[in-house]
């Protein structure tokens, strides 16, 4: 079948085809060993005609293992043969304790395909493919395999899955059938969900940070960070009630009424302002009820604020010195708590309180990037969005992350969110919040990376976008993942049928691939140029992929697979509609 050897060039040789002997097999993407005395290189064919057979070198055997790369290219007198079993178990991987099985070879007889769980698991991932191609049964059944892998047992393994349909649940829900320790948890934005065993995503508001808020926001300026970090503080320093607290807060309403009081407006607008600042935050001393002691007679506060014939405040020199009373510039250096309840509405009314008392009125460009602010912030507040950020108690970081993976009081292995019934600009906040939550918690861990959290993102392409998040706060907290998560045990696995539109940075920190059937030029030659290592034989390979069949290369694979994945049972909710089934009228029973 195969002949002699007549040209070597840097990667790749020609063999004459014997002939003598028939060519009784398909040799495309077939194994071929060039074997010298002293050496074994490995080649897959990539063009066969008539008379020549073209060979690509993968690697090179030596003894009982396989190396990839070429340093020594074969002679002209190499001999040419079809790899024997022994070398292919080499390269599709053994079946031992550290490993688990993936798929099946579609070139060699189905045979079984099996991958280092530490080559695979601890890098990050990504797979690709067209609609329609495999890529969610390819991912359900990846995971399946692993919990049904009697070898190693993943009881304290952490797989989330953010899912922009929902389509996980129905691969996960009874896994503990594998095994009475595993467990499924499911989060929901769908309300239907929540009548199957979905629990409403809850994402606890004090844990947010500036950066977070400035996402949840949509900031676009850097003159809205200051103003967002105010009204954080001013969030906590309301929510707190200690005596020093208190004071404080006097503090500071007098020095907003104060400062009120001083400027150039008319007393109709005085008034209003200060009644704002009541109505925004009100504490025993300053809300409208309030008993002003005067010499020999008491006034409420809001009786200081009549105006006269001559247009002032019949109680201007009363309330100005019980209001300045209140002031103490000691209290400026007070930090508040940072381990504090509160809500969207404290939040509302501290940035309401931030728009009034900090001189943003005097300043355009300040009060109208406040206001934007305002408004967004207000939204969600009456929006149906709110309630993924009601949170009923007080919870630590850790032990919120903790929860999310605790289901009836046992480990939950994979835990699915389903975003299907939120818009993509807040699936992506959410989903950003998240992993930030998580890579402070991996960071955290005393002992690096030994709780490894594995983040799925279903259409990343929504998702892992160059955003405007490096210029506001100086970084995109998946580019951060990818380049520092996996010294933390965070790793990132990308699911998308349009890699051209997630960031390079991400993608260029992916170890491993998955691609299913790609077609689109723009996704082919994306995938040539981020990845320099990838051959055009492998981006040949992914046009022509079969549904459920997918080339496998990165640091897991010793050459690039094609590997033909097991239907996973039972499979994810992807599949297309039945048009024809659908269009029938059914007969009644």
């Amino acid at each position: 079948m195969l002949g002699k050897i007549v040209y070597i060039g840097n990667s790749e040789a020609h063999i004459e085809v014997n002939k003598e002997s028939k060519i009784s097999e398909n040799l495309m993407n077939m194994h071929v060993v060039l074997e010298d005395k002293d050496k074994r290189i490995l080649g897959e064919v990539e063009d066969v005609s008539e008379e020549m057979i073209k060979v690509h070198f993968l690697g090179e055997f030596d003894g009982d293992r396989f190396l990839g790369g070429v340093l020594r290219k074969p002679t002209l007198h190499a001999k040419p043969r079809l790899i024997s079993e022994e070398e292919i178990k080499l390269i599709v991987g053994a079946d031992d304790k550290e490993s688990f099985y993936i798929g099946k070879s579609p070139l060699y007889d189905k045979c079984d395909i099996h991958v280092n769980i530490n080559d695979l698991w601890s890098n990050h991932m990504a797979v690709f493919g067209n609609s329609g191609s495999g890529k969610s049964w390819g991912v359900a059944r990846l995971l399946q395999n692993i919990f049904g892998n009697t070898k190693v047992l993943p009881y304290k393994a952490n797989f989330l899955i953010f899912d922009a349909y929902g389509e996980y649940h129905n691969s996960f829900m009874q896994m503990n059938k594998i095994n009475p320790n595993y467990h499924f948890k499911f989060y929901t934005t769908n309300e239907n969900d929540l009548q199957n065993g979905g629990e409403q995503i809850r994402i606890p508001l004090w844990l947010l940070n500036l950066d977070d808020l400035a996402l949840l926001l949509d900031a676009q300026e850097h003159a809205q960070l200051p103003i967002i970090e105010r009204m954080l503080k001013l969030t906590r320093i309301f929510a707190e009630t200690s005596e020093e607290a208190m004071r404080y807060k006097n503090h500071l309403i007098a020095r907003a009424i104060l400062t009120i009081l001083y400027t150039n407006q008319t007393a109709s607008s005085k008034r209003n302002d200060i009644f704002s600042i009541l109505n925004t935050c009100s504490t025993p001393e300053f809300n409208s009820e309030a008993k002003v002691q005067g010499i020999g007679y008491t006034r409420k506060f809001r009786e200081c604020f009549i105006i006269d014939t001559q247009g002032n405040f019949t109680e201007s020199v009363l309330v100005t010195q019980y209001i300045s009373g209140f002031i103490d510039d000691n209290l400026d250096g007070y930090e508040p708590a940072t381990s504090l309840y509160y809500t969207l509405e404290d939040m509302e009314k501290a940035l309401n309180f931030t728009l009034i008392s900090e001189g943003l009125l005097n300043n355009e460009k300040a009060y109208n990037d406040a206001v934007t602010l305002k408004v967004r912030l207000h939204s969600i507040v009456i929006s149906e969005n709110a309630k993924f950020f009601s949170y009923p108690s007080y919870v630590s970081l850790e032990s919120f992350i903790s929860s999310l993976v605790t289901y009836n009081g046992r480990k939950a292995q994979i835990v699915n969110f389903n975003l299907e019934d939120v818009e993509d600009s807040l699936a992506k906040v959410i989903t950003k919040i998240f992993s930030r939550f998580l890579f402070t918690f991996t960071k955290r861990l005393a002992n690096r990376a030994t709780i490894p959290f594995h983040l799925f993102l279903e259409e990343s392409h929504r998702y892992v976008q160059n955003d405007n998040d490096k210029n506001l706060i100086g970084y995109n907290i998946f580019d951060r993942i990818a380049k520092e998560g996996r010294k933390y045990g965070l790793m990132f696995n990308l699911i998308s049928q349009r890699p051209v539109e997630i960031s390079e940075t991400v993608i260029s920190q992916c170890s491993n691939f998955l691609i299913f059937k790609m077609t689109h030029p723009r996704d082919l030659d994306y995938i040539r140029k981020m990845l320099p290592n990838i051959s055009a034989e492998v981006v040949e390979k992914q046009k022509s992929l079969q549904p459920g069949t997918c080339v496998a290369f990165g640091s897991a694979f010793k050459v690039p697979l094609i590997i033909r994945m097991d239907k996973p049972v039972p499979p994810p909710h992807s599949s297309n509609c039945d048009v024809v089934d659908n269009w029938q009228v059914k007969p009644k029973s």
